[in-house]
């Protein structure tokens, strides 16, 4: 029987997966690794840490399977978005990476924008350059850290580099190199401008591939280190966010994803490259050949909520340690207590600036609203709808693209609570559903996998053999209405801010020590 393994390498681990070609999970495992904030809105990790992280992983789920390494048919790799790792000549890193939620690149992105020119930019890559993209990045190590810039031969985003030690290729696909701020998301390719006005030469990047295509193979070394059998095609895979939605069944119009990780991205399938007329959400390669996707990006969704656990709830964090259950089951459990709107009390997300719709480093997290009424119940839930209203601001940007959604599946800690599964049902207006698979991008680049080797015929074909609707939440009139009064006050309230933000944060560097 054949199998198919994917490999996704998150932020905070790296998570294995073996299916069979039903979809079923055979086998899983899960590495963690730490992530470094040397400055204030730095982030960066050390890819050696993902790269033990596979092996283990890998090695875990041989294992545990107890099958032949032989009869895995093919690897996907996903991978977060954006980072940059920095190779010398002889393929060692200079550097830690910096990482998609890193803030350090404002005045780069405004020289590379300046520098290329504003019309340049959206032409090539039907976005504006952000400081979680790539080629701000590479133009900060440019300009901070020449010396180290002087040895860069390669770079490669995360699950790249993972390729790269399996199989000694330098090879990335369409999906994930669309976040770099140097491809042209139109044709495919890296663009010539971009490069240009980055400093970056070809030779710099990788091949560019579309997702299930054989992008390299496992090499000798590599199967004695882990256990795989050496010559095991590895296909070009996807961004997480487009490996997610490959495992969400997101492959043709009509359907979006919300998946609440970390970050929260709202994510629908587009046949034609479509961009919103102010480029609040971005417009990149799908996983599927020939084919685009639209997401809206919030930075703090499940980390607003992980926030709140850590600051306020102590007491429900202990009593769920004694009772053997999950905290946040008893974070929802006591937002259900407080009716729909909060009764005026609002949460702004923004807990570590904002990218869609605000592409705002400075944006910042507040209550709005707050009385001698509100408890914690009132608090809890009002953070669970201020993440939902603002995955609903990207909502509202895809219907003015024409982008229709009639279905929206959910996936990450968003999906696991009844309470929050309603909210959003509500907030959007939209059925919600959950679906048979809850593995990730794990599991969509597995399926890529599955259609690079010739064991499904397409994508589509992929998802549809494998993926069913298992349960389905209905909006509730009521409480939509609620939210139909509060929402448009939700959306002012950043526009009322954004000044005083930006002055708080002038402040506190005028007064850090």
């Amino acid at each position: 029987m054949p199998y198919l393994l994917g490999v996704d390498i998150g932020t905070s681990g790296t998570k294995t997966l073996l299916v069979d070609t039903a979809g079923r999970k055979i086998a899983s495992a899960t590495e963690e690794y730490p992530l470094y904030t040397p400055q204030p809105l730095w982030a960066e990790q050390q890819p050696a840490d993902w790269w033990q992280a596979t092996v283990k992983g890998i090695q875990r789920v041989l294992a545990e399977a107890k099958i032949d390494a032989g009869d895995i048919a093919g690897i996907g790799l996903s991978g977060q978005m954006h980072g940059s790792v920095f190779l010398d000549a002889d393929g060692q890193v200079i550097r830690p990476a910096l990482l998609w939620c890193d803030q350090r690149t404002v005045e780069q992105c405004a020289w590379i924008t300046a520098r290329a020119s504003k019309a340049v930019v959206e032409a090539e890559t039907l976005n504006p350059v952000l400081t979680g993209f790539t080629a701000p990045k590479i133009v900060w190590l440019q300009q901070k850290e020449p010396a180290a810039w002087a040895r860069v031969a390669k770079i490669l985003l995360p699950k790249d580099y993972i390729r790269f030690l399996l199989t000694g290729e330098f090879a990335t696909e369409v999906s994930d190199a669309s976040g770099t701020a140097l491809l042209n998301v139109t044709t495919r390719k890296w663009s010539a401008a971009m490069m240009e006005a980055c400093n970056v030469t070809a030779d710099m990047l990788p091949e560019v591939y579309e997702s299930p295509e054989v992008s390299g193979r496992i090499t000798t070394a590599v199967a004695a280190l882990t256990g795989l059998k050496a010559g095991t095609p590895v296909v070009g895979g996807g961004g997480d966010q487009a490996a997610g939605a490959v495992g969400n069944g997101i492959v043709e119009e009509g359907i979006a994803s919300c998946s609440v990780g970390t970050s929260g991205v709202l994510f629908a399938h587009m046949r034609k490259p479509n961009t919103d007329r102010l480029l609040r959400t971005h417009t990149f390669c799908a996983a599927v050949p020939g084919e685009w996707h639209v997401m809206g990006v919030q930075l703090s969704s499940g980390g607003s909520l992980r926030w709140y656990r850590d600051t306020f709830a102590n007491s429900e964090a202990g009593v769920a340690r004694t009772m053997g259950v999950d905290p946040y089951e008893l974070l929802t459990q006591e937002a259900a207590t407080a009716p729909a709107g909060c009764e005026g009390l609002l949460f702004l997300p923004y807990l570590t600036g904002e990218r869609c719709p605000y592409p705002d480093p400075y944006a910042r997290g507040a209550f709005v609203g707050l009385t001698l009424r509100h408890n914690k119940a009132f608090m809890v839930r009002s953070v669970l709808e201020g993440v939902s209203y603002g995955l609903r601001d990207s909502l509202e940007i895809f219907r003015e693209m024409g982008v229709e959604p009639t279905q929206i599946r959910l996936s990450g800690g968003g999906a696991r609570s009844a309470v929050w599964r309603q909210i959003q049902a509500d907030i959007y207006g939209r059925e919600c559903v959950l679906i048979n698979i809850d593995e990730g991008p794990a599991f969509g680049v597995a399926l890529l996998a599955g259609v690079g080797t010739g064991l499904y015929p397409s994508v589509q074909s992929a998802c549809a053999q494998t993926i069913s609707v298992v349960t389905r939440v209905a909006p509730d009139a009521a409480a939509g209405a609620v939210y139909a009064r509060y929402y448009p006050i939700f959306r002012k309230l950043y526009a009322n801010l954004q000044d005083d933000f930006a002055a708080l944060a002038e402040a506190y560097a005028a007064t850090a020590v």
